[in-house]
């Protein structure tokens, strides 16, 4: 995509890689809009940020969805990108009983939320010229994390809902783009401090290079491992995966 020049609309932008996005993007000459249920988060990141906006978003809410996209779309005419990035992550036992709140609202947020986000918006988009439609899915689609199994299954469905939008749109000048980061130190599971984790402003810097080429992936060097996912032989690379991570997470 082109990285100048747009009306970018970043959701979960308050904080972690969707702030971090907004405000490299925002540097680059791009008028940016984020979202967010906290109206004081948001009005903090626009005032480190001269030029942003922001507009109240609950992704599990279908009217403010639809409130927030009318409102992007009458304010923002020229809106041309959407990063569908909010996104929860909570430790679950798929062994034992899930707890239905997380459960749902992780469902929700990571999945039904951003399906209806781009619904709501993919009219409009298809009458503009360099016209993108992202998303912020995780290494997680591709080999799971066992201790947060609903989190990944959510990352893998939206993996394969974005290739099925993708072929559906083909003949349209909206570009579909996954943005699969790997384990990046973010607040997502208590990250900030995590050394396997990859600093957030190096995953930020290269993300946007690879966004300013033709890819419809945008995988960093570390997160090509898991992209790489061996089909038949997964089960060897999951359980091996998972096998370290419990010595980090516990399970």
């Amino acid at each position: 995509m082109k990285l100048t020049g747009n009306t970018i609309f970043i959701t979960g932008g308050t904080s972690g890689i969707g702030r971090a996005l907004a405000e490299a993007l925002h540097q680059r000459g791009n008028k940016v809009i984020i979202s967010g249920r906290r109206r004081g988060l948001l009005d903090e990141v626009v005032a480190a940020n001269p030029g942003m906006a922001a507009i109240e978003l609950d992704m599990t809410d279908a009217a403010s969805i639809e409130r927030a996209a009318a409102q992007l779309i009458r304010d923002y005419p020229d809106f041309n990108v959407l990063i569908n990035n909010a996104g929860i992550m909570q430790p679950d036992s798929a062994a034992g009983r899930i707890d239905d709140v997380l459960l749902v609202s992780t469902v929700e947020t990571n999945l039904i939320g951003p399906i209806r986000m781009t619904s709501a918006l993919l009219g409009h988009l298809k009458t503009k010229n360099n016209a993108v439609v992202a998303y912020t899915t995780s290494v997680l689609a591709f080999v799971p994390l066992a201790v947060t199994a609903v989190y990944s299954s959510t990352k893998a469905a939206l993996h394969s809902y974005i290739m099925s939008q993708r072929f559906m749109l083909r003949d349209t000048t909206v570009r579909v783009l996954e943005i699969a980061p790997p384990w990046v130190r973010t607040d997502l599971m208590n990250s900030r401090e995590a050394e396997q984790a990859m600093p957030l402003d190096a995953f930020i810097n290269e993300t946007v290079a690879v966004l300013g080429t033709d890819t419809d992936e945008v995988l960093v060097d570390a997160a090509m491992l898991f992209r790489g996912n061996p089909g038949p032989g997964e089960h060897e690379l999951v359980n091996g995966f998972n096998a370290q991570m419990v010595e980090v997470f516990g399970g």
